[in-house]
């Protein structure tokens, strides 16, 4: 099956072909760490964890990098974002941005992302984005002005066409006026520092520090070289973020920067746009405290990573629902191995396994469309429910439960999900005797003991069924 991606900058899907065969450079824009990262970052980054998570199972070499701003993304008043942070929190701007890194790493890790290859932090290449400038001003695109430095985007024939701007619009659009620019759509490559600024280097063009824009561009091509196959980011960073990257990149190279651009839609709450003026705003140390990574794994890919998506009460509770019921076919099919009352029937049996492997052709097709989760995901849930068909008739092999078991686990690590299948087998061990003990319990009728091991279980997220003398039990 030939991997289709969207590529927003022809908008419309395209046959995924790799610079080098068989391996995917991939770049995705990072926080700006001045303040914790919210639950829009986390669609965007499990949506792109999914990505890769595919092109892995696909058999592609993946080197993925993904950028950490710490210096350069200004606010629309000019505040560098980290400065307005630390004197937000009276800390050091440095010690501000070692705080949110290190909460953003275990953010990530608690929600089941794949860190990536290398997570380049902007202030370490400095000495890189100055000798970047410097060519961009020597071949003409770019020019000096009292101690600033602008990218003349008259200069580039190309600027707009990422986003579709035009450039006699752009003085519409977000700009950012300043005296000494030739055009107000102009941006910035280095920012002249005030004396007392706690942010700044040395450079040709005097003390000061480097526009967002031309991080990312040196960055990416630094670890990716001067053609990456994919940039990814939220839409929002279209424009003028990545139009602006496209303009330095291509202007430095000669050459295409990016194959194909990816970008996520936008994370509302309950329909509005999340925002702390409305009361809104939820970090993800908040979402995790009431939702489990996995929960949100299946809300993330429950929609279309290109598509907007609202988060909400019912979404969540509905994410849930359809988590529990993988986990529960999942452990249906665990078990089936040790009924006793099965009466297989061949027939049965390969009727079965190749409506599995339908189902997992359908999947694979899905995610091959453009990562269509939404699809991929009611795929994974026919599976749950022919498990479930299965062990009702008790009328298939344990060896064709056990290839659908296997299948369950292989698409839903693409998927990020049933880690605790795999990272807790000694727990679930403990688990399963607990389980035992409490059957033991209920053959001997000491139902008070038996449903206060239950209650004891639920509490600490463990759910058990009773089926006639037997019991099965997963996590919720």
């Amino acid at each position: 099956m030939q991997l289709r991606i969207y590529n927003t900058l022809t908008r419309k899907l395209e046959p995924f072909k790799p610079v080098e065969s068989g391996k995917v450079k991939i770049y995705v824009c990072g926080p700006t760490v001045y303040s914790p990262a919210h639950i829009g970052h986390a669609r965007t980054y499990v949506a792109f964890d999914i990505i890769i998570r595919f092109l892995k199972y696909l058999g592609y070499d993946v080197f993925y990098v993904r950028n950490i701003t710490d210096v350069g993304h200004l606010t629309e008043q000019g505040e560098d974002k980290i400065l307005h942070g630390a004197k937000r929190e009276r800390l050091h701007p440095m010690e501000l941005v070692d705080k949110y890194i290190l909460q953003f790493e275990l953010n990530m890790l608690e929600l089941g992302c794949i860190r990536p290859n290398i997570q380049p932090r902007a202030s370490a290449h400095i000495i890189d984005m100055i000798e970047a400038i410097k060519e961009l001003v020597e071949k003409g695109y770019a020019y000096e002005s009292n101690g600033n430095v602008y990218y003349d985007v008259a200069k580039f024939a190309g600027y707009g066409k990422l986003s579709g701007v035009k450039k006699e619009e752009l003085i519409k659009h977000r700009v950012e006026p300043a005296p000494g620019k030739r055009n107000p759509a102009d941006f910035a490559l280095w920012k002249k520092a005030p004396r007392d600024y706690p942010l700044k280097w040395p450079s040709p063009f005097g003390l000061g520090f480097p526009g967002w824009h031309i991080e990312c561009s040196v960055m990416s091509m630094k670890y990716l070289g001067e053609t990456l196959d994919i940039h990814g980011g939220a839409r929002d960073l279209i424009f003028p973020h990545h139009e602006n990257e496209i303009a330095q990149s291509e202007a430095l190279t000669g050459k295409t920067f990016v194959n194909y651009w990816m970008h996520t839609g936008f994370l509302t709450i309950r329909g509005e746009k999340m925002s702390k003026s409305l009361g809104n705003f939820i970090t993800i140390d908040e979402l995790l405290q009431k939702y489990s990574a996995e929960v949100f794994r299946v809300f993330v890919a429950s929609s279309h990573y290109r598509s907007d998506i609202d988060f909400s009460e019912s979404a969540m509770k509905e994410a849930r629902e359809k988590l529990r019921k993988l986990k529960r076919a999942l452990r249906v099919a665990e078990l089936y191995a040790r009924l006793t009352d099965i009466n297989a029937s061949e027939k049965e049996s390969s009727l079965f396994l190749k409506t599995i492997e339908e189902i997992k052709h359908k999947f694979i097709t899905a995610m091959c469309n453009d990562f269509n989760t939404p699809q991929a995901l009611a795929e994974l849930l026919k599976l749950a429910s022919e498990i479930e068909r299965a062990n009702e008739n008790k009328n298939v092999s344990k060896a064709a439960m056990e290839k659908a078991r296997d299948l369950m686990l292989e698409l839903g690590e693409i998927l990020g999900l049933f880690r605790e299948f795999r990272e807790k087998e000694k727990l679930h061990k403990l688990i399963e005797e607990i389980v035992k003990l409490r059957t033991l319990l209920r053959k001997a009728k000491d139902y008070e003991k038996s449903d206060l091991i239950r209650a004891m279980l639920h509490k600490l997220g463990v759910e058990v069924e009773d089926q006639n003398s037997e019991s099965f039990w997963y996590e919720l």
